[in-house]
């Protein structure tokens, strides 16, 4: 047995993390390969080695399966788990050690009170290991792998299919060129997906939280963008043109943090929405002022519909329009007091993205709008797809100018829906087990229907999909770059749930596992909610 202790689990964990498998970096492509390898040296996948796979994606990058069959029944649980991780610059000057958890940890002792309270207090117990992707998600993988020897070993009368993807970080692209071969595997082994059980990371519902959870859902994610087109002048004669900076603030100021935009569903509610790109467009320096400036938002979301959302991020930009205008005009008039002159009226009307393309169509017509959104694709191909998305806009809106000064609402990659599980049997089953060992050991898990860390369990899971219909006209890449797969999504739709390790602070210098509780408690906890689904 390879994996089953908490030092082998160290020592499984500290493998994984060494790769630094950062998005779309060469590590992330190495690892799914070492993860095949590691597989590969169990006997079961010797002896039975079309069980395992490591699967090309379209830009060279892997997923890997892994089919432990050994039950004559047909029902099989999907065990999935990412293995890329986000950047490290947040790191400083410890960012050669952000791979390296045991020496990372080991540093951090010698500089415990450069950490927050919270932080060093972990540290001192000896019980927490520091490092980029211990907690999000790399010990979820390293237990998925355990429970799959383990599994192996006690010859559980349970299917397991394991799944480890990239690009979970970005855009899920691994989880959603997966979907085809699962559909596959159900078919040449004639399995039926029972549920799907993701082990990222329990997540903080608020600054402190300790509870241990079980999520059975995942939540939704919208990435709105708004973009501004002002109007151009001197720096000499700012009254007479529209700073987008100015534009895009205020959007800003309504938009950050805004608790209106919290959805509440029974208990639970979603984070507030916050800037994840706020941006004038303007190349190089001169003294021309910049006139096109955007912003993007994570949005979280439970039920609300994507129409119901336009609406409200609508009504947010006509605000915005009226806030501009009216400081504009309070400002002229302020300046008045120097000098008598007449003013540049400001008035800033809104579009969604659709409606300004078709008034862009109207007017240079529909094959020539179609060429010119192509070449913008594909002389941008080197960006990523939210910078695709803007550029696209940037073009549109030029072509329209003279209907600005503008804000212009559209949405950009990636769009993620939420699910739940609306299972009753299997919703009965995870209850008995919350219940079982909080009477037998103690161990409370709070059930928790949306997981808010946003996960792949979205395109697995059982959810309105009716954005499908929407989203072609409000993405201004979609069908080139970005789409999603709503057909497959729909045809594997399972119950879904995630149990997983305890860590803290994701995606930030101080994440850390819980080792002690993940390593050693949490193995047989996870194996019996797995093996009694």
């Amino acid at each position: 047995m390879h994996w089953q202790t908490k030092e082998q689990l160290t020592n499984l964990l500290v493998s994984l993390v060494q790769h630094g498998s950062v998005t779309l970096s060469g590590e992330e492509k190495r690892l799914a390969s070492f993860i095949y390898y590691q597989l590969n040296h169990l006997d079961y996948f010797q002896e039975n080695p079309g069980n395992l796979e490591l699967h090309r994606m379209e830009d060279g990058r892997s997923f890997v399966t892994a089919l432990v069959k050994q039950s004559e029944k047909k029902e099989t649980i999907v065990l999935v788990s990412h293995f890329d991780v986000v950047g490290v610059e947040d790191y400083g000057f410890l960012k050669d050690l952000a791979f390296q958890p045991v020496e990372l940890t080991r540093e951090l002792e010698n500089n415990a009170d450069a950490l927050p309270a919270e932080a060093k207090e972990h540290l001192l117990s000896g019980d927490w290991l520091f490092g980029r992707g211990v907690m999000d998600m790399k010990a979820g993988l390293a237990l998925q792998m355990s429970l799959l020897e383990k599994a192996i070993d006690e010859k559980w009368d349970v299917n397991l299919l394991l799944l480890a993807v990239p690009d979970e970080e970005v855009n899920s692209q691994g989880m959603l060129q997966a979907l085809p071969a699962l559909a596959d595997l159900a078919s040449t082994h004639d399995l039926n997906y029972k549920a799907c059980v993701n082990s990222e990371p329990m997540f903080q519902k608020y600054p402190g939280d300790n509870n241990l959870y079980l999520y059975t859902g995942a939540i939704g994610k919208l990435l709105p963008g708004f973009f501004c087109y002002g109007k151009e002048t001197h720096v000499g004669e700012p009254l007479a043109g529209l700073n987008a900076n100015l534009m895009v603030s205020e959007i800003q100021k309504l938009m950050e943090w805004n608790t209106d935009l919290c959805e509440q569903v029974g208990a639970e509610v979603t984070p507030p929405p916050t800037s994840l790109i706020q941006k004038d467009l303007k190349m190089e320096y001169s003294v021309q002022i910049p006139h096109t400036a955007v912003t993007l938002y994570n949005v979280l979301f439970m039920e609300k519909s994507l129409t119901d959302w336009e609406s409200d991020f609508l009504r947010i930009a006509k605000q915005a329009a009226k806030n501009i205008n009216e400081f504009c005009k309070g400002k002229a008039d302020q300046f008045k007091r120097f000098t008598s002159f007449t003013e540049m009226p400001v008035d800033v009307t809104v579009y969604t993205y659709e409606e300004i393309l078709k008034k862009a169509k109207a007017i240079h017509g529909d094959q020539e709008m179609d060429m010119r959104i192509s070449s913008v694709i594909v002389s941008n191909l080197h960006l990523d797809e939210r910078e695709q998305s803007i550029k696209v806009v940037e073009e549109v809106a030029s072509l329209c100018k003279d209907l600005g000064p503008m804000i212009i609402l559209f949405f950009a990659p990636p769009y993620y829906p939420a699910v739940a599980t609306d299972n009753q049997e299997l919703l009965d089953s995870a209850r008995r087990f919350i219940q079982k060992w909080k009477v037998n050991a103690n161990v409370e898990f709070n059930e928790q229907r949306y997981f808010s860390g946003l996960c792949d369990l979205s395109f697995i899971g059982k959810g309105d999909f009716s954005a499908k219909d929407r989203l072609p006209f409000n993405i201004p890449v979609y069908g080139a770059t970005y789409s999603l797969p709503f057909a497959n999504m729909e045809a594997l739709q399972m119950p879904v749930f995630n149990l997983g390790p305890v860590g803290k602070d994701p995606h930030q210098w101080t994440e850390r596992l819980n080792v002690k509780f993940s390593f050693e408690e949490f193995p047989p906890i996870l194996a019996d909610f797995v093996k009694n689904l």
